[in-house]
């Protein structure tokens, strides 16, 4: 009885996403996620993920008081209601145009780096975090010529992973869903000069201990494994949430990772190195930032 009830819970979901998604397509992309911040603002504070965003931010800024930390959390409900709003309308937020900069959503004064990275006929590995829209990363790649790779979380429910699936397929390159052989597929991406992509600032059981805000964690590797076995340039990009519903996207390095004595990369010092740079974007934007996922465990 309750695997029926599952099935039948499922089921409903998925409609109730395709159904969404279909309302949010017929309004322009900002009223879209005008409307989906105003919605996680108001039903956000009453799931038991604010609890988990409290207990975070309590112990990432200790010195901050409750009100600084329910103004926070209230930023980071409409950060991700915008997300949700905006997804289905990713190709029309992509605006960029070199030749005009100031004139669409997107900003970003890197254009050279994402050039160089095109043009140096390497590989290259790129990770972010869930900052403001964690999603245009990807696309910028991709818009900018890259041949590109992302490594990408599927949703349990399977009506609404195929049409996440059917949005990122065109913008996204090569898309990698995490799962056993996942390893396997970014080494390939990267055999085949391809740039790698993956958020790497959430909990990762098979991680490598490193200290985030002060506190021990779990955090995924595999951008450091990956280098040392490649060798090749790592950047990091972000994106900054601006008002009028425009965004700002910043790269960084490439970098330097730590190497040990044997002249390989360190990948424990590397990914503490990596944690280190995301935990001082968080610091810059708090209210962007994806606090609803048990971080320290």
């Amino acid at each position: 009885m309750r695997r029926q009830l599952n099935l039948y819970g499922e089921r409903i979901l998925g409609r109730l996403v395709k159904w969404l998604i279909r309302l949010l397509r017929r309004a322009n992309p900002d009223r879209a996620s005008d409307f989906c911040g105003a919605v996680a603002r108001r039903i956000g504070p009453l799931l038991p993920a604010h609890r988990i965003g409290q207990a975070n931010l309590r112990a990432a800024f200790p010195d901050k008081d409750a009100a600084w930390i329910k103004a926070t959390l209230r930023e980071a409900w409409d950060n991700l209601g915008r997300v949700a709003g905006e997804y289905v309308h990713m190709a029309r937020i992509w605006d960029f145009d070199p030749d005009h900069p100031d004139a669409g959503h997107i900003h970003t004064d890197n254009v050279p780096m994402f050039e160089m990275l095109r043009d140096d006929g390497k590989p290259a590995l790129c990770f972010a975090a869930h900052l403001a829209n964690w999603e245009l990363p990807a696309i910028a790649a991709a818009a900018h010529g890259l041949p590109s790779a992302v490594v990408y979380r599927m949703p349990n429910n399977k009506a609404v992973a195929k049409e996440i699936i059917r949005i990122r397929a065109p913008l996204m390159g090569r898309l990698i869903r995490t799962r056993a052989q996942a390893a396997l597929e970014m080494a390939a991406a990267l055999t085949a000069g391809e740039h790698l992509g993956m958020l790497v600032d959430q909990h990762f059981s098979r991680g490598v201990d490193v200290t985030f805000f002060g506190r021990r964690c779990k955090a995924n590797p595999s951008v450091a494994r990956l280098a040392r076995r490649f060798d090749c340039p790592v950047v990091g990009v972000r994106v900054i949430r601006q008002p009028n519903h425009h965004f700002r996207i910043e790269a960084f390095g490439p970098y330097e990772l730590p190497r040990g004595p044997d002249g390989l990369i360190d990948v424990a010092a590397a990914t503490q190195m990596i944690t280190t740079i995301i935990e001082g974007w968080i610091r810059e934007h708090p209210g962007q930032y994806l606090w609803f996922h048990r971080r320290w465990r």
